[in-house]
C-alpha cells in the first residue's frame, strides 16, 4: 500500500536536522534582528500548533483525541524506523499496517500531512514541539505523572549541566547523555541545542539514551530525535525494574556506526580500569621502629 506517512519519513531523512547559524551584527542591529527572528518564530510555531491541533481533532471524529494523538506518534516512528532498521522492518511493518485498517483514506493522508508541519515545525529550531503540542491538548496522564517540564527550564539545567562539555568532547570523542524518563524527549533536545549554542555539532558530539515506560512518550522521543538527527537509542522499558520491551534507533544513530564508536568507547573504559597506571617508582618501605623512636625522642624534646 502506498504511504505518504512513509514518503514524508524518507525525505525528513535524507535531509537531517541542520546546525543552524547565526550572523554576528552590531548592537542594536543585532538586538533588534534576533527579536524580529524571535517574534517570527513564535507566530510560526504558533500556526504550526494550531494547524496540528486542527487535523488531530478532524481525524478524532470516529476515535479518542488520545488514540489518534498516540496512533500519529506510533505510525510516524514506524515510518522512519523501517527507512533505516532492517532488523526491526518486517514486524514493524506489519504494525504500520495494522493501525493504518483502522482509518479511513482521507484520514490516513491527514496522518502525513501532520508529519509535514511537524517536519517544518522543527526547522523553527530545536525545542519540545511534541511535549508542547501533548499538554495543549490536555493529554497528559496524571496516574502516570505525564507533566512534560517546560523546554524553557530543560534548556536552563542542560545548560548548568553541559555549559563545558567542550573539554570532555576533545579529550574522549563525544559525550553521553542518559535519560532514564523521557517523556517526548525535551531534556535531550535541550542538551543538544546547549552543545550548538557552543558550536559543537551535536550530531557527531553527543549520544543520547532515553527509556520510558509508556510507548506513546517513547515515539515521540524518537520522532523528535530522528528528526533533528540525534544519534539515540530509545527504549521502551522500565528504568526502575530493568524491563525491555523494545528498542529504537535513530536513523543518525545506525548511519553514524554509533554502535562502534560506543562499543570502543567501554572497551577503552574498561581496559583503563583493569591497566591503571603504575607509579613510576615504588614507594620507599618505613622502618617503623625507627619512626617510633623519633616520635619519642620528639616527646622527651619538648618536655
Amino acid at each position: 500500500m502506498p504511504s505518504p506517512l512513509r514518503d514524508i519519513a524518507e525525505s525528513a531523512h535524507a535531509s537531517p536536522g541542520k546546525i543552524m547559524l547565526r550572523v554576528d551584527l552590531p548592537g542594536a542591529a543585532q538586538r533588534s534582528l534576533d527579536g524580529g527572528v524571535k517574534k517570527r518564530r513564535q507566530l510560526v510555531q504558533r500556526s504550526h500548533a494550531d494547524s496540528m491541533a486542527k487535523m488531530l481533532r478532524e481525524n478524532a471524529r470516529r476515535h479518542r483525541l488520545h488514540k489518534v494523538f498516540s496512533d500519529f506518534c506510533e505510525l510516524a516512528a514506524l515510518a522512519v524506523s523501517n527507512s533505516v532498521d532492517s532488523v526491526h522492518r518486517e514486524v514493524r511493518e506489519a504494525r504500520y499496517m495494522h493501525i493504518v485498517g483502522g482509518y479511513e483514506r482521507d484520514e490516513v493522508h491527514r496522518f502525513a500531512h501532520l508529519l509535514a508541519v511537524l517536519v517544518d515545525w522543527l526547522e523553527c529550531g530545536l525545542d519540545d514541539h511534541f511535549g508542547k503540542l501533548f499538554m495543549s491538548l490536555e493529554l497528559g496522564d496524571s496516574f502516570k505523572g505525564q507533566f512534560f517540564t517546560p523546554f524553557e527550564i530543560s534548556r536552563l539545567m542542560a545548560g548548568i549541566t553541559f555549559g563545558g562539555a567542550r573539554e570532555a568532547i576533545e579529550r574522549q570523542g563525544f559525550v553521553t547523555v542518559n535519560e532514564p524518563a523521557c517523556g517526548s524527549g525535551g531534556m535531550l533536545l535541550a542538551v543538544a541545542d546547549v552543545l550548538q549554542a557552543q558550536g559543537i555539532n551535536y550530531q557527531q558530539a553527543m549520544h543520547a539514551t532515553a527509556v520510558d515506560v509508556d510507548a506513546t512518550a517513547v515515539h515521540m522521543t524518537y520522532l523528535q530525535l530522528s528528526l533533528a538527527h540525534v544519534p539515540a537509542v530509545i527504549v521502551h522499558g522500565n528504568s526502575l525494574s530493568l524491563a525491555e520491551w523494545s528498542h529504537w534507533f535513530t536513523p543518525a544513530h545506525i548511519v553514524g556506526g554509533w554502535n562502534f564508536r560506543l562499543r570502543a568507547q567501554r572497551q577503552h573504559c574498561a581496559a583503563a580500569v583493569l591497566e591503571p597506571e603504575m607509579p613510576e617508582a615504588a614507594p620507599a618501605v618505613q622502618d617503623l621502629a625507627a619512626v617510633r623512636a623519633s616520635l619519642v625522642q620528639q616527646e622527651v624534646s619538648h618536655g
